[in-house]
């Protein structure tokens, strides 16, 4: 049963923040509303008040100027000026009238007004009097008796205006003043509602944090440990009623299941090890045998073409061919088939070499170096004419090249290094191919002008199983050079490499001559070098 859910603390909290949204908006909203009314006397009343005043003191203020340029005016046409003016100010002056008495006044406001319209009523008829009296007999008389009258019901009028505007604008200052204090208050509750609602959401959040959040976090933390196979954590918070607690409770079911898997992992582990080594056992040997055919085929592939191309010449040319082309092309069709049956011989000792056999393909006797490189390059040259492979030379008086080692053995090595130059030459090029004598060593180089091996592949490219990232596209097992190098290292010499990628490779090898190796001289381990050429 839930007693304290989560979701209904989740729910109390999304509602009070929600009210308390809706209370500093109405909050903002009263206090808006006060400051409006306060700013709207002075944007209603006071200003319209002020501007209509100025306009009644300007307007008022030269009248008197116009009415005294009309009694000075001796010309018609300067006569007729001043009283348009004239009439343009009293029509000025009944507006900005108009445009007061339109506005709101309190009594002492409207009695003042009321005074200043009188008197400046009494003024008006004054002067309309003495203008009219102006051309007649006793002008003069009538012009100072109206002169002063005038004055002095201009004075009240003015002093009327002058007392209203003063009180106008005492009045307006002390609206703006208390539009400035209500703003100040407005935003002091408005202040203080922000800070009294902050002080609510951070309890609200410190009490999420503390009951649900934190929670959730140690939970999870402790579910990381156990999924990291760490058994021994202790769970928090399985007598919670809510939804942590059946979290919780969970996780305690999953460390317990845990436990269970992790005690028969460790027993399927042990059985696991005994079927991992038998199938390690039965990958190397499916390895071994598709290894096996894949290099078969390759070899066989050559050697059954020229075969075969022999027979059909034969074939077709039956009637024109005489016994001796038949002859040769019988001889070449019998060589190429010792071809075939010693692959399958080097094939058969490949396979005793992988398997660590090679006691069993090791038979070593005197082997004159020179002769056996030159019958491998007749034989490439065989199985492939187009092939341009230069032959080492022997120097004139010099002594042949023995060595003490198993023929059919190097045969290979020299033919494999010699048929992987032919074939990483795909746009042909000279393949050199030199043997000579250098102290206790007899030294036989193979070089080619091919696709060479790239920097990031020369150091893995006499292991086995292994082929160049430029190889693509080219048939291999990957197996050649690595029994290049086991076969020299068993006859205790050494294999070097030059390449570079896009101008070729050579390959040098050291064996110890037959003389040093019947003395006994070279008893130190093998080398296999890797040298950069570029």
């Amino acid at each position: 049963m839930r007693a304290r859910s989560i979701k209904a603390r989740l729910s109390l909290v999304f509602l009070l923040l929600f009210l308390l949204v809706i209370l500093i908006g109405f909050e903002a909203l009263r206090s808006l509303s006060y400051v409006n009314d306060v700013s709207s006397q002075i944007r209603v009343r006071w200003l319209p008040s002020t501007r209509a005043l100025g306009d009644l003191n300007n307007y008022t203020t030269d009248f008197p100027a116009a009415e005294a340029a009309l009694s000075h005016a001796a010309r018609p046409g300067e006569k007729a000026a001043i009283e348009r003016q004239m009439a343009h100010l009293d029509r000025d002056i009944a507006a900005a009238q108009r445009a007061y008495r339109q506005i709101r006044h309190d009594p002492t406001e409207t009695e003042l007004y009321n005074r200043f319209a009188a008197r400046w009523g009494e003024y008006r008829q004054i002067v309309e009097r003495s203008a009219s009296s102006s051309s007649g007999a006793s002008a003069a008389a009538t012009a100072v008796l109206s002169d002063s009258a005038s004055k002095a019901a201009y004075d009240a009028a003015s002093e009327a205006i002058g007392t209203l505007t003063e009180r106008n604008i005492a009045s307006a200052r002390e609206a703006s003043e208390r539009s400035d204090f209500a703003y100040a208050q407005a935003r002091g509750r408005i202040g203080l509602t922000i800070f009294l609602v902050g002080v609510l959401v951070a309890g609200a959040m410190v009490h999420v944090t503390r009951s649900i959040s934190a929670p959730l976090v140690e939970l999870a933390l402790r579910m990381h440990r156990l999924a990291a196979s760490e058994t021994s954590v202790e769970v928090q918070g399985t007598r919670r009623h809510d939804e942590i607690g059946e979290m919780a409770r969970a996780v305690v079911v999953f460390r317990n299941n845990a436990i269970d898997l992790a005690r028969n992992r460790q027993a399927m582990a042990q059985q696991a090890a005994v079927l991992q080594e038998k199938l390690a056992e039965e990958q190397r040997v499916t390895l071994l045998q598709r290894n096996f055919v894949s290099m078969a085929s390759h070899e066989f592939r050559t050697p059954l073409a020229i075969i075969d191309g022999h027979a059909q010449r034969m074939i077709s040319m039956r009637d024109r061919l005489t016994a001796a082309e038949l002859a040769e092309r019988a001889r070449k069709v019998r060589n190429t088939v010792r071809r075939m049956t010693q692959l399958i011989d080097n094939l058969i000792g490949s396979a005793r070499l992988i398997d660590g056999r090679i006691d069993l393909n090791y038979h070593p006797t005197q082997v004159d170096l020179m002769e056996l490189v030159r019958e491998v390059c007749r034989m490439q040259k065989e199985l492939t004419p187009d092939a341009q492979i230069l032959e080492p030379v022997e120097p004139v008086d010099a002594g042949r090249l023995m060595v003490f080692g198993d023929a059919s053995l190097l045969s290979q090595v020299f033919g494999n290094l010699l048929s992987n130059a032919v074939k990483y030459s795909p746009d042909g090029g000279l393949i050199r191919v030199t043997a000579a004598q250098d102290g206790a060593h007899i030294v036989v180089a193979i070089e080619d002008h091919g696709i060479g091996i790239p920097e990031t592949d020369r150091q893995r490219v006499f292991e086995r199983y292994y082929r160049g990232s430029n190889t693509s596209g080219i048939v291999g097992s990957g197996v050649g050079l690595y029994l290049v190098s086991t076969i020299v290292e068993l006859h205790k010499g050494s294999v070097a490499m030059h390449s570079r990628e896009g101008a070729g490779s050579r390959f040098t090898l050291r064996l110890p001559n037959a003389s040093v190796e019947a003395q006994g001289g070279c008893d130190s381990a093998p080398v296999r070098e890797l040298v950069d050429a570029g």
